[in-house]
């Protein structure tokens, strides 16, 4: 076992050995009953690290010297990895992450569901693990984000940023110069925004006072060619607005949906805001398996667009449909779900808290000339009542996609009332997902478990499991 050496104040543990890696990309080792959590290290590297903060049997730390490097280790591709909150995982080869996604699934439905992984099928790993992400959202900053060598170097140092919040540090953002989770134009998009706003004197934002014009930046693409852009301003200088807007419309011709939004709230959320549009429409279409699909500033889709495709496929072939199931869809979002499936079955109610969801829910049915959707908006521990049930009729499957934080304990409840033959539950959290199959377990048992690998490079995953009645 390691043993701790000491110069001054600082504590070396020599020749640690990586044996896992943890959420935030750091990599896990054990000294004794110290765990340690390695900045930039991968399962496999042996390294002498030194402490940089201990509290009790729990230890963060960096590598001083690496002796052995991992097998699964790789160069990071992105000049901004180790500062930008994202990615944390490009240091780790694709085939690697995706082994240590599936044991992390694997791990929490067995400590935390007490559930037989014996069957689960193997992850399903992206087609594509660079320029994957049909959306992403930047900040504008007069705080920039100042490395080592930017502090060390001139004193006329730009300020003004465009780009993602460093991590824990909500005022500081790093000024991005390429990003690989979109395609272009959005790379272009973003500097030449920051550019123009630069050479016009446009005030970025002041995270801290409240203070400062430009607020955010939103692209969207889609698989069908079409681009939004969403301009977020702090306050209202129409002359400054519609000098941005402009540019942007004479010089991208290719945005299908050029808006922008006048935030003057202390939070960032859009969902609460007038979307103004400048020109074109104010949405975009994405499409899947020849649907249709209407996205517009604030509609959810999910973020990467051919693997969702698979993620769909997947959930369908789990609920097995053979054409005459009355269906539950909840935590619908903008239908998407429901509308893949509606050929396949009688019938898909779909439920959703955000009420322009459902609005985009309905409109995609109807573009789609599918007339066996029916959709409500309101919260789904209200909605799904036993009342609603009655009128609507006992559900044959349930498919349930929550958000991170899983399923609320009445709709758990509602679901063991409910006795669906099936529930398909698709999840972007293999922990809450295994706290609410717990529950389950009373009346269901676990028969298929497949990750999918949505988001490359991150320790994000989602999780698809098959519960069939027991009777």
């Amino acid at each position: 076992m390691s043993r701790n050496r000491k110069a001054g104040t600082v504590t070396i543990l020599p020749n640690l050995s990586i044996i896992d890696i943890a959420e935030e990309g750091k990599g896990v080792g054990k000294a004794d009953e110290l765990v340690v959590f390695v900045d930039k290290a991968v399962p496999g590297d042996i390294a002498d690290v030194r402490i940089v903060k201990k509290k009790k049997n729990l230890a963060e730390a960096v590598i001083e010297t690496l002796h052995t490097p991992s097998e699964y280790r790789t160069d990071p591709f992105c000049q901004h990895f180790g500062v930008c909150g994202g990615c944390k995982w490009q240091h780790m080869q694709y085939d690697a992450q995706l082994q240590f996604k599936q044991k992390n699934v694997q791990a929490a439905l067995q400590r935390l569901a007490k559930i037989d992984t014996s069957s689960m099928e193997p992850i399903l790993g992206s087609a594509e693990n660079k320029y994957y992400r049909n959306k992403l959202e930047y900040t504008f900053s007069n705080k920039r984000w100042l490395s080592k060598e930017d502090m060390d170097g001139r004193d006329d140092l730009e300020m003004n940023a465009l780009g993602f919040h460093v991590p824990s540090r909500f005022d500081k953002i790093l000024d991005i110069q390429h990003c690989y989770l979109q395609a272009e134009p959005s790379n272009t998009l973003r500097n030449q925004v920051r550019g123009y706003a630069l050479r016009t004197g446009l005030s970025f934002y002041d995270l801290r006072n409240h203070e400062g014009n430009l607020r955010n930046l939103i692209i969207r693409t889609s698989s069908t060619g079409e681009v939004m852009v969403v301009v977020v301003f702090a306050f209202v200088e129409q002359e400054q607005v519609d000098g941005l807007m402009e540019y942007l419309k004479i010089n991208f011709p290719e945005i299908t949906s050029l808006l922008y939004i006048i935030n003057q709230k202390k939070n960032d959320t859009i969902f609460d805001q007038e979307v103004i549009t400048y020109a074109g429409r104010d949405y975009i279409f994405e499409e899947m398996n020849d649907l249709k699909f209407k996205i517009g500033a604030k509609s959810f889709y999910q973020t990467n667009s051919l693997q969702a495709h698979e993620l769909y496929k997947i959930t369908k072939d789990f609920a097995g449909f053979t054409g005459d199931e009355l269906v539950y869809d909840l935590y619908t979002g903008a239908g998407t779900i429901a509308n893949f499936i509606a050929g396949s079955v009688k019938q898909v109610i779909g439920v959703e808290y955000v009420p322009t969801a459902i609005e985009d829910a309905k409109f995609n049915s109807e573009l789609n000339n599918i007339d066996n959707t029916l959709f409500y908006a309101g919260d789904m521990k209200d909605i799904l009542t036993r009342e609603f049930i009655a009128t609507h009729g006992k559900p044959d499957v349930v498919i349930t996609d929550p958000p991170r934080a899983g399923m609320h304990t009445d709709v758990v409840e509602r679901l063991l009332e409910m006795e669906a033959e099936k529930i398909v539950y698709v999840s972007c959290n293999a922990a809450t997902q295994a706290r609410d199959l717990a529950l389950l377990k009373e009346k269901y048992t676990v028969s298929r478990i497949k990750p999918v690998d949505m988001f490359p490079h991150t320790q994000h995953v989602e999780n698809v499991v098959l519960l069939n009645l027991v009777k």
